[in-house]
């Protein structure tokens, strides 16, 4: 059963954008990415996936206002949709449940103890 075009990137992409709702434009989101990974996010592959995130239907986007610090330039904005809310709450559903099956004692072999 496959529940969705979603994949991993997207998936943490969509988690930031909703993350720093109202904020959320691609360089917060890249800067973001980097702060929990750890690893460096370029602000064009966040940029690659939210367009392909909003063609899904899952974010929706808008123009702000003009700011000094972009030369006057607007930012481009993207929000969840319910429809994205709706993906990520099933992707959500399908990790627990298998983490939730996971023995104790499987976890406590390769060194990952939840208890």
């Amino acid at each position: 059963m496959r529940r969705s075009d979603l994949g991993e990137f997207e998936e943490i992409v969509l988690l930031t954008v909703a993350a720093t709702a109202p904020k959320a434009y691609s360089v917060v989101i890249a800067e973001e990415l980097e702060k929990e990974t750890g690893f460096p996010v370029s602000t064009g592959a966040v940029h690659a996936a939210l367009q392909r995130l909003e063609q899904k239907g899952y974010l929706s986007s808008y123009l702000g206002e003009a700011t000094q610090e972009r030369g006057g330039r607007r930012k481009r904005l993207f929000t969840i949709t319910a429809f994205g809310g709706k993906i990520l709450n099933e992707a959500r559903a399908v990790r627990e449940s298998l983490w939730n099956r996971i023995e104790p004692e499987t976890l406590a072999k390769i060194g990952l103890d939840f208890s």
